[in-house]
């Protein structure tokens, strides 16, 4: 719950976004200091959608933000984006380290937009980076039946047995599925 100045803060700030005055995206960075860290993600969403930002806007936020705002550009995406036309944002997160970036990358945008071969490799990276599977939007839908992420997984899993290394208890999860008839 924000506390009585975060919440003053959070109106003047979605007032700005709402009439897309310049200072609107100057509080959609400073939303951490203000509403903390734990409402971050929530506020920033909000003011994206009140400014409702364009897919050029959320570029703009998300190559210049930090992870964290990176994050919630990434999560508004199911409400802002109707297309693909966002995809670039989700394969540069995709590309990248930060597991809190490919779990908000591999949301309901992704399930909707993300071409099968990119899609698999990101749910194989989300078993060596430790991501839980759970973060992949639509991963029973996506998963079932697929024959060549079931390939994918097993070579994985073999992999890592030949290294002496634990296989991922959600790949076997994700091999049941993807093994699932048709």
């Amino acid at each position: 719950m924000l506390t009585e100045p975060a919440r003053a803060w959070l109106d003047t700030a979605l007032t700005d976004a709402a009439a897309r005055l310049p200072a609107w995206e100057s509080h959609f960075a400073a939303v951490g200091r203000h509403c903390g860290q734990d409402h971050a993600d929530t506020a920033r969403q909000r003011l994206l959608a009140a400014a409702r930002a364009d897919p050029a806007t959320l570029t703009r936020l998300y190559r210049h933000g930090s992870s964290a705002e990176r994050r919630a550009v990434l999560l508004a995406l199911p409400s802002l984006v109707t297309g693909p036309e966002a995809l670039p944002l989700v394969e540069d997160a995709l590309r990248t380290h930060d597991t809190t970036l490919l779990a908000a990358a591999l949301g309901p945008y992704a399930a909707t937009h993300l071409p099968a071969h990119l899609w698999r490799h990101a749910v194989l990276k989300c078993l060596f980076t430790a991501v839980p599977v759970d973060a992949v939007a639509q991963l029973d839908h996506r998963a079932a039946g697929d024959p060549e992420l079931a390939r994918m997984l097993r070579d994985y899993a073999a992999e890592r047995t030949a290294a002496g290394r634990p296989v991922p208890a959600d790949l076997h999860r994700v091999l049941a599925l993807a093994e699932q008839e048709s």
